[in-house]
C-alpha cells in the first residue's frame, strides 16, 4: 500500500531535521527518511555558528543546546612564515554588533541531531523513520510525487507527497534522478580525517592550522581527542593508502610533532576517512515536485566550516517560504525557485571567499610554494586587525542569515 504525506525529507542531517521542525511547527505533516540507524557517524561537519545558535534560542532551544558537550573557538588563524600567526576572523568581534553568541561552538554532531529529533517528535505533523534508504523518486508525467524507500527488513515502501526535498548531502541520489547537475569548481586539495587523543585541560580552545613544507593540518580540539583535517593534493588517496600506516604516522608525527607521542593511536589506514572535496553548486535547485538544499544544491569546501551553516539557512528559507503554500496544497515550481532566489547570493559569496582561500593559502602550501598566507595579507591584517571583522561575519554569520519564521518560535 501506498503511505502519503505533504512533504518529504531525504535525509535526517541538521538540514533535514530543522526543515522536518519547522514545517511540522507550521503545522505541515512532514516525514524524515533517515538510512542510517542513528546519528553517530564520526567525522561530519561539528561546527554550530553564530547564527545557527542563535535559530536555536529562537526555536525555544537554546538552553537545551548549552548543555551539550562543546568547545567555543572565538576565532580563525592561520600560522604565519614568519612563526607567528595571523588572525583572519576574529569572532569576539561580533559581539560588538549585538550578535549574543560570538563563537563557533565545537558540537558532536550526533548531540545536535538527537536535540532537533526530540523537538520535532514533540509535534504531532512530524515523522522520523530511521533505517530507511530512499532508492528510487516517484515520477508521473514529469512531476516528482514522492519516494521509494528499503527498510531494514529488505522491504520497498512507497511515500507519495507533494513535495520532495533532497538533503541528502553532495552525492545526493534525488538530485542525480532528477537530471540536476551540479557546475563543478576546481578545488586543489582532499581532507583525510582521523582523531588523536587530548588531555584534559590541553592546548588552547581554537581551531589551530599546522603548515610545514608542502604539508597542511588542522586540529579541532574536542573534549577528549582532537578531531585532525589532513589536507593533501586532491587524487592522492590511493598513494597515501599504499605508502601504508608507518608512514603517514610519520608524516603526522612531522607536522605535528606536539602529537607526535600519539600516532600509535592510528593503527591502520582504516582510522584515516577520506574526504573528497568538492565545490560546486546547481543553476537550479528544483525540478517539478523536488526540491534541493543544502550540500545536494551546493557541495561547499572544508575551508571554514561553514557547509552546515549555509544548509541550516536554506532550511529555515524553505519552511519559511514553502510552509503557507504546503498547507495550501499549491507548492507550484515558482515557489520552489524563490527559495533558490533567496539563498543564491550568500552561497555565491562563501564559495567566492572559499575559492579565494583555496587559491591565496591552500595551493601554494599543497605546491610547496609558500608556508602560509601571503606576506602582505599577513602584513595587512596586523595593521588593521579590524579587518578580521568581514571574514567572521562571513563565516559565523553568512551573508544573509535567516531568523525563525513566527510560527516555529518558542
Amino acid at each position: 500500500m501506498n503511505e502519503r504525506t505533504t512533504c518529504v525529507v531525504i535525509g535526517g542531517g541538521p538540514a533535514g531535521l530543522v526543515l522536518g521542525l519547522l514545517l511540522a511547527r507550521a503545522g505541515v505533516e512532514v516525514t524524515v527518511l533517515e538510512k542510517h540507524a542513528d546519528f553517530l557517524r564520526d567525522f561530519r561537519g561539528d561546527t554550530v555558528h553564530p547564527s545557527t545558535i542563535r535559530l536555536l534560542d529562537d526555536l525555544g532551544l537554546g538552553d537545551r543546546f548549552a548543555l551539550l558537550p562543546q568547545t567555543r573557538l572565538t576565532e580563525v588563524a592561520f600560522p604565519a612564515s614568519d612563526g607567528g600567526r595571523v588572525v583572519v576572523g576574529d569572532l569576539k568581534r561580533l559581539a560588538r554588533f549585538g550578535h549574543p553568541h560570538p563563537y563557533i561552538a565545537i558540537t558532536p554532531q550526533w548531540d545536535l541531531l538527537r536535540l532537533l529529533a526530540d523537538a520535532a517528535a514533540e509535534e504531532p505533523c512530524f515523522t522520523l523513520r530511521m533505517r530507511s534508504e530512499v532508492t528510487e523518486l516517484v515520477k508521473d508525467r514529469g512531476q516528482v510525487r514522492g519516494v521509494r524507500y528499503r527498510t531494514e527488513d529488505g522491504a520497498t515502501h512507497t511515500l507519495l507527497a507533494d513535495l520532495t526535498v533532497a538533503c541528502d548531502g553532495r552525492w545526493s541520489l534525488a538530485r542525480a534522478q532528477a537530471g540536476l547537475r551540479p557546475k563543478e569548481a576546481p578545488v586543489p586539495m582532499d581532507v583525510w580525517w582521523f582523531r588523536l587523543g587530548r588531555n584534559p585541560g590541553e592546548g588552547p580552545d581554537r581551531l589551530q592550522p599546522h603548515i610545514r613544507g608542502s604539508r597542511f593540518a588542522l586540529t579541532i580540539p574536542r573534549r577528549d581527542f582532537y578531531q585532525v583535517a589532513y589536507l593533501a593534493r586532491k587524487g592522492m588517496d590511493t598513494e597515501l593508502r599504499e605508502r601504508g600506516i608507518e608512514a603517514f604516522r610519520r608524516d603526522v608525527a612531522e607536522l605535528l610533532p606536539h602529537l607526535a607521542d600519539r600516532v600509535h593511536e592510528l593503527t591502520t589506514m582504516d582510522d584515516v576517512k577520506h574526504l573528497d572535496v568538492r565545490l560546486n553548486r546547481l543553476e537550479r535547485w528544483h525540478t517539478a515536485g523536488l526540491l534541493c538544499i543544502g550540500d545536494a544544491a551546493h557541495a561547499m569546501s572544508p575551508v571554514g566550516g561553514v557547509g552546515i551553516n549555509l544548509a541550516v539557512q536554506d532550511a529555515v528559507a524553505a519552511a519559511r517560504l514553502l510552509a503557507g503554500p504546503l498547507r495550501r496544497g499549491q507548492v507550484d515550481e515558482r515557489a520552489l525557485a524563490a527559495v533558490r532566489r533567496r539563498r543564491i547570493m550568500p552561497t555565491i559569496v562563501v564559495q567566492g571567499l572559499q575559492r579565494l582561500l583555496h587559491r591565496v593559502v591552500v595551493a601554494p602550501v599543497m605546491d610547496g610554494r609558500r608556508s602560509g598566507p601571503p606576506k602582505p595579507f599577513t602584513a595587512l591584517m596586523r595593521r588593521a586587525p579590524w579587518l578580521s571583522t568581514v571574514p567572521a561575519v562571513i563565516i559565523g554569520v553568512g551573508p544573509r542569515p535567516e531568523r525563525a519564521p513566527v510560527f516555529a518560535r518558542r
